[in-house]
């Protein structure tokens, strides 16, 4: 069967979609491809079960402070593991089915393809099932899959991956996690939570990609009372007689029952035969594009999403997504402005960076304000007065710049923050604005207070927190 269609979309995942949305305000001749699974690797293996999982430990763990609230009976409370990840699964399906009913489910066989593709030419794509697409224009959103070292293969049957973890029944008695990024962090602590024996580690220094070495020292001062964090060496395996893995790192050792592996993910190019495109790569094999307009160097094919191998986020793949499903249908390429960065990783504190971070600021112009979590009177009462804030603003202007923080309720507070820098708000903008108490968001406050006081500012004859009328 031939196809000749204005726009092919090749992956059906986040960023596939939501360029399939823009697709259609302009043209009903499209063709939307996947061979793999649908529903998103959002909705099926990432953001959504992983913080059903997150949640349930996050419960249980809160029995950890009853007894110091006067809650008796902590030592009753039992968590069964197989309905726990029944609860993770049900959830994840639910997630998945809305995924699948408001995108698609509504394609007939003339707009949906399931089968993968792969380029013949720079205009022509082939089907595994034998189908030819003649696209004016194309899209490649071919998402990505976890990384795997080659030399691991050998212990598949050992090794759990966000692609596997949420498919299990039960879970394993002890795990090895390597590389404590998003993933490690967060299903390391959930796991550990749940009363798994997890132990952490990585051949860096740093934790979660954090920039900010207070920040870092805090997070690995932090987590490491959880879970033992083992930082600086790479981890050496070695299967056993008894179906388990001997880890070693520097001097550490420990047996496991599984390991899981999450070093990262990489770009889903290789079945596209993407040398036939006509593209430009670079050294790493990723497809050479303009990040504000999502074009590659072939004018007519545009990337999005985790394929693009920069920022595996869903809100990041939606982003491009939107921007290449415009500009696809558009005589004159339209540059759009990147949002403020924001990431959060959801270990407990949440882990936030948001903005510039300190690799990117001239030390000579910036001011940083920082507070510690722990005298916090809000945070003190949840029982989790642990963490630390810190913003970066302009010591000339006041304006902020960036945050990094390791801090209860850092999912809202990078919010607020991310939005203030994208409206180019400055310190006493802020301070300006009204606080409750008790509150956590105090805390984005003192650090405020401890910014303004390092900036190179005159302060002004009333009060900086007050507005005048004029």
């Amino acid at each position: 069967m031939n196809h000749q269609v204005d726009v092919a979309i090749i992956g059906a995942g986040s960023a596939g979609l939501y360029a399939l949305g823009q697709i259609k305000r302009f043209t009903d001749n499209y063709v939307l491809i996947d061979g793999g699974e649908l529903g998103t690797t959002c909705a099926r293996v990432g953001c959504m079960p992983s913080k059903v999982l997150i949640q349930i430990a996050e419960d249980f763990h809160r029995k950890s402070i009853f007894p110091r609230e006067g809650i008796e009976g902590k030592d009753l409370l039992q968590l069964n593991i197989a309905n726990a990840m029944e609860h993770v699964q049900d959830l994840r399906d639910t997630f998945v089915d809305r995924t699948l009913g408001h995108s698609t489910d509504q394609l007939d066989e003339q707009h949906l393809i399931e089968s993968n593709a792969h380029f013949v030419d720079s205009h022509t794509l082939l089907t595994d099932d034998g189908q030819t697409i003649t696209a004016s224009k194309i899209i490649i959103a071919t998402g990505s899959s976890p990384i795997i070292p080659a030399n691991w293969n050998k212990f598949s049957n050992y090794i759990i991956t966000t692609d596997s973890l949420f498919e299990l029944e039960d879970l394993p008695q002890s795990v090895a996690v390597i590389w404590l990024g998003v993933i490690g962090l967060e299903i390391g602590q959930s796991l550990s939570r749940l009363g798994i024996k997890v132990t952490g580690i990585d051949q860096g220094q740093i934790i979660g990609g954090i920039t900010d070495d207070k920040i870092n020292n805090a997070a690995i001062d932090i987590l490491n009372k959880e879970f033992p964090l083992w930082l600086g060496h790479t981890a050496e395996i070695t299967e056993l007689e008894n179906n388990q893995l001997h880890i070693t790192a520097g001097s550490n050792s420990v047996i496991v029952d599984k390991i899981l592996i999450s070093i990262g993910r990489k770009p889903n190019l290789d079945r596209l035969n993407i040398e036939s495109s006509g593209i430009k790569i670079t050294t790493k094999g990723i497809p050479v594009y303009n990040p504000n307009t999502m074009q590659t160097s072939n004018s007519h094919i545009f990337i999005a999403g985790d394929v693009t191998g920069a920022n595996a986020i869903l809100h990041e793949a939606g982003f491009e997504g939107r921007v290449a499903g415009y500009n696809a249908m558009q005589q004159q390429i339209m540059s759009f402005k990147s949002k403020t960065r924001l990431a959060i990783i959801f270990c407990d504190p949440n882990i936030v960076t948001v903005g510039a971070q300190l690799p990117d600021l001239d030390p000579n112009a910036t001011a940083t304000g920082e507070i510690s979590l722990a005298p916090v009177g809000r945070a003190l009462i949840i029982g989790k007065n642990k963490g630390l804030i810190r913003i970066y603003a302009n010591k000339h202007t006041g304006k902020l710049l960036g945050a990094s923080m390791i801090s209860i309720k850092g999912e809202n507070l990078g919010h607020l923050l991310c939005w203030a820098i994208e409206m180019n708000l400055t310190v006493f903008d802020l301070l300006r604005m009204p606080f409750y108490h008790p509150v956590i968001e105090e805390a984005l406050q003192a650090a405020l207070y401890d910014l303004k006081s390092k900036l190179d500012l005159t302060e002004t004859e009333w009060p900086i927190e007050l507005q005048p009328i004029d």
